[in-house]
């Protein structure tokens, strides 16, 4: 996972194509939350410093058809960056095409920057093909085969737009899309930002090398959202901790009552099979023994805590209870690495947040290095105000699960190797 950095690059009098996550939230034409913009100004204030000029690119939802569409314009993100920054941000209406190449030639030390409008406006970022059920095999073939020209196409275009390539965008890392991957192909040098380079650092330095005992904390509603991470840390862990309504297909696999409780019955065969895997590694998978349990998915539903074969029929567990907070707290009090994706719990539910504070408490709490893989759990830190207690909590939700599956991500992949 060496690859070139940033800081690595001669940018002096370079133009720097760079992939950044604006992929923000908007209302009535502004942006309502500028973290992920705010995320990627140490990169961008880098290459300025180096007296270089630089091209942002980024996608910002999913506009439909490939064709533009004003409510996912990327103008607001050019506003914003301009007053974070304090200086100009020229605003391109596309993202290819002679009136872009112009504005990106014409980049100057008093006009230093250029966004890009929504690269999905194009149909080639994502290189998706949409075919009719109807279609054989061999048209399949050959309408992927001719998408994949026309993406490389359009990433030659984007290409042109710059002397070098750097990608400080994660989130987008598990994507072979045209402005992470196959840009690449048309440059000598793809380097990291800084984010990008921190979530190499951290998430590679947690799969590869972890300092032990080494402990996975994983929740949320699904074993299918998770088998392939759990089946991959189960070879690296000391103790994998599960929380949150995949509990219950772990449990429903136990045969011990679920009650209502989310179960996935097609993977309980597949919890099994996780099941005595864990204990043929001398893996600690360790479940809830207790829970908070209620009578409806409502915060003012009627709730109790219950042991662990205590779900009633008609009632749900909604949180790991107090007992098992407090065994999973002491796994991780003598922990050296920590990794956590998923709540204990409906933490989005004040009666059902319990469990999930519990962990972060017990995480901030520890001295070791402690990743937080994206998604949902990132809200959780930050709902708990404990978010700078944690080494590192990563920018990418899908991204982060591909990584934690030690899948090798597109995005990574393409960057230059260190020599």
């Amino acid at each position: 996972m060496s690859k070139i950095s940033v800081r690595d690059m001669d940018l002096k009098g370079k133009r720097v194509l760079m992939r950044v996550d604006f992929n923000v939230p908007l209302q009535d034409g502004k942006v309502t939350d500028d973290t992920r913009i705010t995320a990627a100004m140490p990169t961008i204030r880098y290459i300025l410093e180096q007296g270089a000029t630089v091209v942002l690119m980024s996608h910002l939802g999913r506009p439909k058809g490939g064709k533009a569409e004003p409510e996912f314009s990327l103008k607001p993100a050019a506003e914003r960056l301009a007053e974070r920054l304090g200086k100009p941000v020229v605003f391109a209406e596309d993202c290819i095409g002679p009136e872009v190449r112009r504005l990106a030639e014409g980049l100057n030390v008093s006009k230093p920057i250029l966004l890009l409008e929504n690269l999905r406006f194009h149909k080639e970022e994502e290189g998706k093909v949409k075919l009719p059920e109807t279609a054989t095999d061999d048209e399949k073939k050959v309408a992927k085969a001719a998408m994949k020209l026309k993406q490389e196409a359009f990433a030659k275009e984007l290409a042109m737009l710059g002397d070098v390539y750097v990608n400080d965008a994660f989130g987008t890392a598990h994507r072979a899309h045209a402005s992470t991957a196959v840009v690449c192909k048309f440059f000598k040098v793809n380097g990291a930002g800084f984010l990008m380079e921190k979530e190499i650092k951290y998430m590679g330095q947690v799969l590869s090398h972890p300092d032990k005992p080494f402990v996975a904390i994983l929740g949320g509603a699904k074993v299918s959202d998770k088998v392939n991470v759990i089946s991959n840390l189960l070879t690296k862990v000391d103790a994998l901790l599960i929380g949150g309504a995949m509990a219950y297909t772990f449990y429903r696999a136990k045969g011990l009552p679920t009650g209502k409780s989310l179960v996935e019955e097609d993977k309980v065969p597949l919890a099994k099979e996780l099941l005595s895997k864990a204990a043929a590694l001398k893996v600690k998978l360790l479940l809830p023994v207790d829970h908070i349990i209620a009578d409806a998915f409502s915060a003012n539903a009627n709730r109790k805590t219950v042991g662990e074969d205590g779900i009633a029929e008609g009632w749900m567990a909604l949180d790991i209870g107090p007992k098992t907070a407090a065994i999973y707290a002491a796994e991780i009090a003598g922990a050296r690495t920590v990794v956590w994706n998923g709540p204990m719990g409906c933490f989005e539910m004040a009666p059902f947040a319990g469990g999930t504070l519990a962990v972060a408490k017990a995480v901030a709490a520890t001295k070791c290095v402690s990743v937080i893989g994206g998604g949902d759990s990132v809200a959780a830190v930050n709902q708990s105000g404990l978010a700078d207690r944690m080494t590192h909590i990563s920018t990418g939700g899908g991204a982060s699960l591909e990584f934690l599956e030690g899948k090798n991500l597109p995005g990574i992949a393409a960057l230059t190797e260190k020599i």
